[in-house]
């Protein structure tokens, strides 16, 4: 079982344990002299893929169509809100299942710490359409993507399309007394949620089930970790992500993520 709250998921979908033996990659930026990444190399080479509408069993136990949008999105800054806005001002009801209440409303509420987050409608996020809306179910600013040709990466909050990548920022000093940042790229588990994460009713970044991509995450993730990282920094971590994929095809298989399939 995770958790204990009202939501813990004690089914039989095999979660693997949120410590194991990770295989790091540290590299210097080469667009900044003081910025140093720190990629999760067993998490990018996994075959986690997301599973929306193949069998995921969704965060909240009473909806468990709802994947990961019925909490809402919190915005990262004010351009972010601003771009989904723009965005949400394209959508139109045929491809929109709430498309009144956000022109009535608006896209945006507060959270209980005046946060700004998307508005939450019938128990989840405005833009999650319900299963049998004629439109399509899902998320409507991805759907929107898709239709047009381009990542959702342009379309959908932050939050949305970096999960479960995780980036994290940390300012080390040096012994020698330079400053430096540390910029980590990893696994978003559960507890990148905060405390509640441990109570989420079912969860994909260590669940076998969503380990099933043909593809490894640094490849199916390309658009997003060009976001978060700048394109020559990616182009790094994807020859290191070869060289891994290499030796694993040679028998070096290295901290394998314990969610992937055995070959």
């Amino acid at each position: 079982m995770w958790g204990t709250g009202p939501n813990a998921y004690a089914g039989p979908v095999p979660e693997v344990p949120l410590d194991f033996p990770r295989d790091w990659l540290e590299f210097a930026d080469p667009d900044h002299d003081d910025r140093i990444f720190r990629c999760d190399l067993t998490w990018l080479t996994s075959r986690w893929t997301c599973i929306f509408g193949r069998g995921c069993g969704g965060i909240s136990e009473a909806m468990p169509d709802g994947g990961c949008c019925t909490l809402g999105a919190h915005f990262s800054d004010k351009d972010d809100r601003q771009r989904v806005e723009s965005w949400a001002g394209r959508l139109t009801p045929q491809d929109w299942q709430f498309h009144a209440v956000g022109q009535r409303k608006g896209i945006v509420m507060k959270d209980p710490e005046a946060s700004k987050q998307t508005r939450v409608v019938e128990g989840a996020c405005i833009f999650l359409n319900r299963p049998g809306f004629p439109g399509g179910e899902g998320c409507a600013l991805h759907n929107l993507a898709v239709r047009e040709g381009v990542s959702p990466v342009q379309s959908k909050p932050d939050v949305c399309w970096q999960l479960p990548i995780r980036r994290t920022f940390d300012n080390v000093e040096r012994p020698d007394g330079t400053q430096v940042q540390v910029v980590g790229i990893g696994e978003y588990d559960r507890r990148g949620w905060g405390p509640g994460g441990h109570d989420l009713h079912w969860y994909c970044s260590g669940n076998t089930e969503a380990h099933v991509a043909a593809e490894p995450v640094y490849v199916t993730e390309r658009d997003g970790l060009i976001e978060l990282m700048g394109l020559p920094a990616y182009n790094t971590l994807v020859a290191a992500c070869e060289r891994r994929e290499a030796a694993r095809r040679q028998g070096l298989d290295v901290a394998r993520h314990p969610a992937d399939p055995v070959a």
